[in-house]
């Protein structure tokens, strides 16, 4: 069924049009959460209270010109921010789960540790919240600048800005993350003398 049919029956108060919605929207809308906070227990309560949200604000919601993904996205958005404010963070160090291995096979090939996952969300981390969310939905979720931009509120340009100098920052993070353990002398080769 089109999108825009179930968001019409959704509006109206229509519990299955939105179920629809919730499982052609879910998926994403949890790998984008669960980056961001890096705890699968934290992101399950978070997308669940984002799709809450959602549904209880249907009546008012109204179409913009963006997709429906974008009102879900930045709900999400809030959400997180909020869950920083009310809790302190702590790190849950879980393997990715199974099923956001497959819906993102090359993203999963290209990390296959769980300690290489944590150094990616702790990079990440350290962006600010716009870079952070351009290379999580660009990515992880594989949407295009124009989605992001509809998704951000920004324009198509901005977001390649964005994407270029996050991905400039994590390149020197990692970079000089590398120079720290093989660069000091810590892992000498040489043998010394008994």
């Amino acid at each position: 069924m089109d999108e825009g049919i179930l968001i019409k029956k959704a509006r109206k108060g229509d519990e299955g049009a939105f179920g629809t919605l919730y499982d052609t929207h879910m998926s994403a809308i949890y790998r984008f959460v669960f980056v961001k906070v890096g705890n699968k227990a934290d992101a399950e309560d978070i997308t669940h209270q984002v799709f809450l949200r959602a549904w209880q604000n249907m009546p008012r919601y109204r179409e913009q010109g963006f997709p429906f993904s974008s009102w879900l996205y930045r709900i999400a958005r809030n959400a997180v921010v909020d869950f920083y404010r009310t809790s302190k963070h702590h790190t849950d160090i879980d393997t990715i789960p199974e099923d956001l291995h497959s819906e993102t096979p090359s993203f999963g090939d290209s990390i296959d540790t769980s300690i290489q996952v944590d150094a990616v969300r702790a990079a990440l981390a350290r962006l600010d919240p716009d870079q952070e969310s351009v290379l999580v939905m660009k990515f992880i979720n594989d949407f295009s600048n124009k989605e992001i931009a509809q998704s951000l509120g920004k324009s198509e340009g901005a977001i390649r800005v964005i994407q270029h100098r996050a991905l400039k920052q994590l390149q020197a993070h990692f970079a000089s993350s590398e120079e720290n353990v093989y660069g000091e002398g810590e892992y000498n080769s040489t043998p010394q003398d008994a």
